[in-house]
């Protein structure tokens, strides 16, 4: 039996031989990669990526390209299928609930600032003034209209039922609604326009920038807890590669915590931008 060991070791060798030959293609191409292309979601994101992330790549010699989008399905889609490096939209929970429920092979990176999510109106001027059956809009996208439930119960409007997770919480899990609030779940990005009808909307932090609201014009701002801080992601197979890195740098830097605080005050931030 033990006639064929030297053979078996020969063709060990060999394997392996060939495997280093064909990784070393790739290995070469990560390290000398130096076009990025980045999506980010209209207003604050792609703000973000624009006047901090940019100008620190393209001193590394990066050249990058941003693209902008307008939903929060295609950016991931984008990122799978290799049309985009990098994006950065969404909070973690968002992230987590897409990426298993598409089973896609992607990986949170870096974590970023994220606007607030807020409570706007153009007809009352505060929630004191909310009365029984007004229209309150806020995100269908389950991630998101649990995110906005619960800053309806920060504001003491509802209450939900004892025991549910907090992350995935819907319209039937509410244990009171006193004011007969009646709830319009709609598309993020809609939102802005729906406060031309509803009493109220709640709208993500981007979406409210990017149609021309300012934080300070909310009725209510959410105390945005960690896992709704906004993440960077990547393909699970590229979070080790020296680009990848350097992205990670970026968002982890002086420079970008600088930006961050004159050009996005009152952003919700990690840790690390404190």
């Amino acid at each position: 039996m033990f006639i064929f060991q030297p053979q078996r070791r020969v063709l060990l060798a060999t394997t392996l031989a060939l495997v280093t030959w064909a990784a070393a293609p790739a290995m070469a191409q990560d390290a000398s990669k130096k076009q990025l292309v980045i999506g980010g979601t209209a207003g604050s994101n792609i703000d973000q990526l624009q006047a901090g992330i940019v100008p620190l790549l393209t001193a590394k010699g990066y050249k990058v390209k941003l693209v902008e989008f307008n939903d929060y399905v295609q950016p991931n889609l984008a990122l799978a299928d290799g049309s985009l490096d990098a994006n950065f939209f969404q909070h973690e929970v968002y992230f987590n609930q897409f990426k298993g429920d598409r089973k896609l092979d992607l990986k949170a990176l870096v974590q970023g600032p994220i606007a607030p999510m807020g409570v706007y109106s153009k007809q009352r001027k505060s929630l004191a003034d909310l009365k029984e059956g007004d229209k309150v809009a806020l995100p269908n996208d389950p991630s998101n209209l649990a995110r906005g439930l619960l800053l309806l119960q920060q504001a003491g409007l509802v209450k939900l039922k004892e025991g549910v997770n907090p992350l995935r919480v819907s319209e039937l899990d509410l244990a009171a609604n006193p004011k007969k609030i009646k709830l319009l779940p709609l598309d993020a990005a809609h939102l802005p326009r729906s406060l031309d009808d509803a009493q109220y909307a709640i709208i993500n932090g981007n979406f409210a920038i990017s149609s021309g609201l300012k934080l300070s014009d909310a009725v209510l701002l959410e105390k945005t807890p960690e896992h709704y801080l906004n993440v960077v992601a990547v393909k699970t197979k590229d979070q080790a590669a020296p680009w990848a890195k350097d992205l990670e740098a970026a968002f982890r830097s002086a420079a970008f915590k600088q930006v961050v605080d004159t050009k996005f005050a009152g952003y919700a931030k990690p840790d690390f931008l404190q």
